[in-house]
């Protein structure tokens, strides 16, 4: 992507973006930023507003635990707006030509690679990305937009399909789903808004969306790059909001499709909200991802994996291979190395270009990780490294790694979405395939071996949407995203990831 000038990733320069072009105290409703009002303080008009609703919303810098901005979070009021808005774009943009809403596709992607730099800088200083990070971020989510793009216009309009009938003619063809509430997760801002709004868009369908409040910073700028494409006015409204900003779009009767990203809990509450109206639906859940490195295996290589696995995004990430299986027969080796590795790892400040592991991205977080390395001096469990947070400014927790941890331990069956790694020994393929599918969750897993034959036998075996072999945690947009189990419903990315915005129509005729 094209730097604008070396001093572009600064602190400095994220600061002074958001001073200058973040629409703060606002939603993106019908084609224009609103400003959300505080609450009014006389009765007659604070019924308006939910009774716990706090007019002011802190933004923090996670790498230093400052707070960069303050702003305001929608209301019910907001999402009762953008649902107007857009039910009224929807009869025309349902009907617009593929090819006209893959002009605007491609132009988000184009208007993002414009703002590149300051898209970055955004993601480091409010979520705590180190730079190499959120330039693949931010990489990654234009070409999502751009992939979106390309696929729509090579889907057929109609096909015809055989018949056991003659003199029958069957054909199919895709509707958009409807109107589609997108509620997007902190860890990955503008990757995840991709993932639904890119093929939500491609399908013909209007979206509201809601970032997270955490990381509202670099969501925010998508209003502006809406703006300056000129997409039509209701097509998409942003509404940043908190939990009950959420259950106010889930529940909404004029809501077609529900699109969530995040934590089993409140995936659970969105799933029961969905029930009444019986709204389609899509869960990205949790996840407690094995790493598998079988005995034939590069360990350095094997290494350089299972670090990638667990410690980029600080762990917070939902395939995140945190639970490590190795062969008896290399363990002892493969710690050593590891230890080594962990250590050595630059822990600071995203926007510090030396910096390899950033911070979690909020107290919260911090306290959770921090929780859970309690959890494991009570269980007694084994550290090899880390188990602590660090005692400075911002969110840092270590790397952590923990050796022959009972497959009974909290840390070794629930989701610690921090630098947390837990492991067994194997002693056959059976056995690691055995210890791998022992998990509610089904998201994700990586191998590690030198045969490639046997790795894809086990990947056949491992009960995950999505395999890496011998390969680092690349996600291309046009393959499938998606778990079994708890992991959550349905599939995005890919063609799948159109599918779940659209629905089969089919027209029968006389011939």
């Amino acid at each position: 992507m094209e730097m604008t000038n070396a001093n572009s990733l600064t602190r400095e320069s994220a600061i002074q973006t958001v001073q200058d072009e973040v629409m703060l105290n606002a939603a993106y409703i019908d084609g224009k930023w609103m400003t959300i009002e505080a609450p009014a303080t006389d009765t007659a008009d604070a019924d308006s507003y939910d009774s716990n609703h706090d007019s002011s919303y802190d933004l923090y810098d996670s790498n230093s635990g400052t707070i960069i901005a303050t702003t305001r979070l929608c209301t019910k009021a907001q999402v009762e707006m953008a649902v107007n808005a857009a039910s009224m774009a929807y009869p025309s943009w349902s009907q617009t030509d593929v090819s006209v809403r893959a002009s605007y596709l491609n132009a988000i992607a184009e208007t993002m690679e414009q703002q590149f730099d300051k898209l970055v800088g955004l993601s480091v200083l409010n979520n705590g990305k180190p730079i190499e990070e959120a330039k693949i971020d931010v990489s990654d989510a234009i070409a999502c937009y751009r992939y979106y793009a390309n696929i729509i216009t090579e889907q057929a309009t109609w096909l015809e399909v055989p018949t056991s009938e003659s003199g029958i003619r069957l054909l199919k063809t895709y509707a958009p789903v409807g109107i589609c509430a997108l509620i997007v997760p902190w860890n990955f801002p503008m990757v995840t808004t991709a993932w639904k709004l890119a093929p939500a868009l491609a399908a013909g369908c209007t979206v509201l969306l809601k970032p997270s409040e955490v990381t509202l910073l670099p969501e925010l700028m998508l209003g502006n790059i809406l703006s300056a494409i000129k997409l039509p006015k209701g097509v998409v409204n942003i509404l940043p909001g908190a939990a009950e900003v959420g259950a106010a779009m889930t529940c909404h009767p004029l809501i077609d499709k529900i699109s969530f990203t995040g934590s089993n809990a409140v995936g659970e509450k969105v799933m029961s909200q969905a029930a009444k109206g019986i709204k389609d639906i899509s869960l990205e859940l949790g996840g407690k991802s094995a790493i598998v490195v079988c005995a034939d295996a590069d360990i350095d290589h094997a290494c350089d994996l299972i670090i990638g696995g667990i410690f980029t995004n600080a762990g917070q990430i939902c395939s995140a291979t945190s639970r490590l299986l190795v062969h008896e027969s290399i363990a002892q080796s493969l710690f050593d190395t590891l230890k080594v590795k962990a250590e050595s790892l630059q822990i600071g400040d995203g926007f510090d270009t030396d910096t390899q592991m950033g911070p979690l991205v909020s107290e919260q977080q911090l306290n959770q990780v921090k929780k859970y390395f309690d959890i494991a001096t009570a269980e007694n469990l084994i550290c090899l490294t880390g188990g602590e947070v660090l005692n400075r400014q911002g969110y840092f927790a270590m790397p952590t790694i923990y050796t022959n941890v009972p497959v009974t331990s909290q840390l070794w069956t629930e989701e610690v979405f921090g630098p947390v790694l837990v492991s067994q020994t194997f002693t056959d393929h059976a056995e690691a395939i055995a210890l791998a599918n022992d998990s509610q969750f089904a998201l994700a897993a990586s191998i590690v071996s030198a045969d490639e034959k046997a790795a894809v036998e086990m990947a056949l075996q491992i009960q995950a949407g999505h395999i890496w072999i011998n390969e680092q945690q690349i996600v291309l947009p046009d393959s499938g995203w998606g778990g079994f189990k708890q992991s959550g419903i349905g599939r995005e990315l890919g063609v799948d990831g159109l599918s779940a915005y659209q629905k089969s129509k089919h027209v029968l005729l006389s011939h």
